[in-house]
């Protein structure tokens, strides 16, 4: 006699739950440029909001799946993982992202520049806590 086992399970938890088991099984992803990085959807503290430079791209959370770019008054979270073939990208002087893996370029909003990529960065929600702590929902559009 069997007995089966019915689990019910949200869509974002199956996405997370694969995504975990991908990384699993992933030993030669890295999150350093050099090949192929898994996002797994999470919400991130990125601090004051103030805390963000006028004058750079705030890379301190590129190895969590994003950049802080300030706009103005607003803060904007891109993604840092290419749209070609999901390498960890790198901010440049000029403010612009580049991916050592294929040669993909992005303007600083996120744009495609160079190929092989098609698709510019993901902009990524965000939202301010009651303390005033700047949240990036990683994986979520913006």
């Amino acid at each position: 006699m069997s007995k089966e086992l019915e689990v019910n399970v949200s869509r974002r938890q199956f996405v997370v739950l694969a995504s975990a088991a991908a990384a699993a099984c992933c030993t030669g992803c890295q999150q350093d440029g050099g090949g192929a990085a898994l996002l797994v959807p999470h919400d991130a503290d990125a601090g004051p909001a103030s805390a963000v430079p006028a004058d750079r791209v705030d890379d301190r959370f590129r190895n969590q799946g994003f950049f802080l770019v300030r706009r103005g008054d607003r803060v904007v979270a891109l993604s840092s993982i290419c749209t070609h073939q999901n390498c960890t990208i790198d901010a440049m002087p000029d403010r612009s992202f580049t991916c050592k893996c294929h040669g993909s370029r992005f303007d600083p909003t996120g744009h495609v520049v160079t190929g092989p990529a098609t698709r510019d960065l993901p902009v990524f929600a965000t939202s301010t806590d009651a303390a005033g702590r700047l949240i990036v929902h990683v994986g979520t559009p913006g």
